[in-house]
């Protein structure tokens, strides 16, 4: 029976009994029986401050909708907003407000996504406070085995990268921590409760757990297995299919002839999926009310799909087929375009760019991070 770390915080007691808490958590911040982590650890210890990521801690918040401070009003606990304008850290002020920290969010092991360095940023700064941080650890629903793309360059850090991660990592919300702890030295009083029941090579269809979306545009788990190559369509100005009932599962534009793209990308043969013609109209986002033609791309192996070849592949096919693609500008002026960001690097808009090179450089570069990570393994 799978167990995350919620589900084992009693044998943890000791480290939370009498302290101020504070809790980084969403949604998807549930027990086995669907009881919030808010609540548990609310009743039984007492909440001092709730720290809000994007989308907010009961999920209310569009993604990159800027979260204010406020009561939460189930609570009357404190919610401090991790994801301001300004900044994405925590101040002195939210420091001293607690004893401790704890994280509790299900992280879906895509470099993209933002939950695992509202993380990060927290371990760190605890770290410089001399504040202890916990990670109630959950499951890689990817797996924690296989590893796909390239790894984040130096100077292209933000906040959809900011640590060298693979895009496809396969490492829990608390290997992670584990790892950047030791590699950037900060030496937090870290302590990841973990997972029981959860081997490597399990997925999350393996768990017979309920789905939880992660935010509003990973409704399902197909959606978390295509999201780490259809992502990054957010750089570009086809709609990944936010505004639609299949975000990230869709792919497509009002210039786009989706049967020209679906028979160019069957014909290819990547593993795992088939690609159907669709039409589709968002509801907001890109092309909001506008008529589009694109691709499905519709998962029949999860065993075999490489989700990262295939954003690559489909991008590439996208920007031969119709002239009218592009790359979004920079959305600060002097910025970075940000599929350099979700790249990690410049690696796509040259005017002639070797796919097939460009591939087996991101199998290179991921095998290498495969043995990084290896030392950080928490799980067999």
């Amino acid at each position: 029976m799978l167990r995350n770390g919620i589900d084992n915080i009693g044998r943890w007691a000791h480290l939370l009994q009498g302290k101020r808490i504070g809790l980084i958590t969403s949604p998807t911040g549930l027990a086995a029986d669907f009881r919030t982590t808010i609540d548990i650890l609310h009743e039984r210890f007492g909440l001092a401050a709730l720290f809000s990521p994007e989308h907010g801690v009961r999920g209310d918040q569009a993604a990159g909708a800027l979260v204010d401070t406020y009561t939460d009003p189930l609570t009357g606990v404190p919610v401090y907003s991790l994801y301001r304008r300004d900044s994405k850290r925590l101040t002195a002020e939210m420091l001293d407000a607690v004893d401790l920290i704890v994280y509790d969010i299900q992280d879906v092991g895509a470099r993209y996504y933002t939950f695992i360095y509202t993380m990060l940023y927290a371990l760190e700064d605890c770290a410089k406070a001399g504040k202890p941080f916990v990670v109630l650890d959950r499951i890689n629903p990817l797996d924690g085995v296989r590893v796909e793309g390239n790894v984040l360059k130096a100077g292209f850090e933000s906040f959809v990268g900011n640590y060298p991660l693979a895009v496809r990592y396969g490492l829990t919300a608390g290997e992670v921590a584990v790892m950047a702890n030791e590699e950037c030295g900060w030496k937090a009083d870290l302590h990841v409760v973990r997972c029981e029941g959860w081997s490597r090579s399990m997925t999350f269809a393996d768990t017979g757990r309920a789905w939880i979306p992660p935010s509003m545009g990973i409704p399902r788990f197909h959606t978390a297995l295509l999201y780490p190559g259809t992502c990054l369509f957010e750089g570009t100005n086809l709609s990944e299919g936010r505004g639609t009932t299949a975000p990230f599962e869709i792919v497509g534009a009002p210039f786009v002839d989706g049967e020209r793209l679906a028979a160019e990308m069957n014909g290819k043969r990547l593993p795992g999926v088939h690609f159907r013609s669709v039409y589709f109209k968002p509801t907001f986002s890109k092309h909001e009310g506008e008529l589009c033609g694109g691709v499905y791309a519709h998962v029949l192996d999860e065993r075999t799909l490489r989700p990262v070849e295939l954003g690559v592949e489909l991008l590439f096919a996208a920007r031969k087929l119709f002239p009218e693609f592009a790359f979004l500008p920079p959305v600060r002026e002097n910025g970075r375009p940000f599929i350099d960001l979700l790249c990690g690097e410049r690696a796509f808009r040259g005017e002639q760019v070797d796919v097939p090179a460009l591939l087996a450089r991101f199998e290179a570069e991921s095998a290498a991070f495969a043995e990084r990570k290896r030392a950080f393994h928490l799980y067999n």
